[in-house]
């Protein structure tokens, strides 16, 4: 399926950058069309570090690719409009010591809402479609600053680790406490993918820069602001953003 899209993907932005000829009546004059593709390094994460979580033990690069197009459209003086489609993977893989953290943990065929104590393996993975729309300000003939929002469609969504090396407080603090292991057989599951949001939407704010008149490169940061659960979903208390910088390249049709 990934396999697929991606096809999809790469047949927008070739639909895009020869829209010069095909659409030649309708793309207002002195539009022009950027393919893009780029790396993404981040995480999920609430703003603020919560005394619950205690320190980061790990951090893992993850497949978090980037292709799209846009078009770019003059408006008045240094500044115009662009917007694009983007089809892209935001993942995250890292592990984190917490202290009473809010957690609905499944140990063999048993399922413990509570607060857990000890090691969290945590992995993210949502591939999704992304619609940009910035303003774009030149600062020259080759180096422009952009920003504006963002609004994606989750395809697929992953979020899911395991819980070693503690134990988790049943119910409440002073509850019932049940013993994990860092063994097969003695560790806790979870699983939370069918409680992200299938609609998300940030702000993101980058520079061009453009070293020949075709090629050149970008450095864009995504802040997500509508939080990557839904908002029904209570077991981890704090609100988790999907924060992002981007490195990529783009041809200029």
């Amino acid at each position: 399926m990934r396999r697929y899209i991606m096809m999809m993907a790469t047949s927008v932005a070739l639909a895009f950058a020869s829209g010069n000829t095909l659409f030649a009546g309708i793309i207002p004059e002195g539009t022009t069309i950027k393919a893009r593709a780029g790396y993404s390094i981040g995480g999920t994460a609430p703003i603020g570090m919560p005394a619950s979580i205690r320190s980061i033990e790990a951090f893992r690069l993850t497949p978090s690719f980037m292709l799209g197009a846009d078009a770019t459209m003059p408006l008045k003086g240094k500044w115009s409009i662009s917007a694009g489609l983007r089809f892209e993977n935001k993942g995250m893989n890292a592990d984190v010591t917490t202290k009473s953290y809010s957690m609905e943990l499944k140990k063999g065929d048993t399922q413990i809402l509570g607060l857990f104590t000890g090691h969290v393996h945590q992995k993210v993975s949502q591939w999704m479609l992304t619609l940009p729309v910035q303003a774009n300000y030149a600062l020259s003939g080759k180096v422009s600053l952009k920003a504006g929002p963002y609004f994606s469609l989750l395809l697929s969504k992953k979020f899911d680790g395991l819980a070693t090396n503690g134990y988790i407080r049943q119910g409440t603090p002073t509850g019932p406490k049940i013993d994990v292991g860092n063994k097969p057989g003695e560790w806790a599951t979870y699983d939370f993918s069918e409680d992200l949001r299938k609609f998300q939407w940030g702000l993101d704010a980058g520079v061009d820069w453009q070293l020949n008149p075709h090629v050149g490169l970008s450095a864009d940061l995504a802040w997500g602001l509508s939080g990557i659960f839904k908002s029904s979903f209570k077991t981890v208390k704090q609100t988790l953003y999907p924060i992002y910088g981007t490195i990529g390249v783009f041809y200029k049709f």
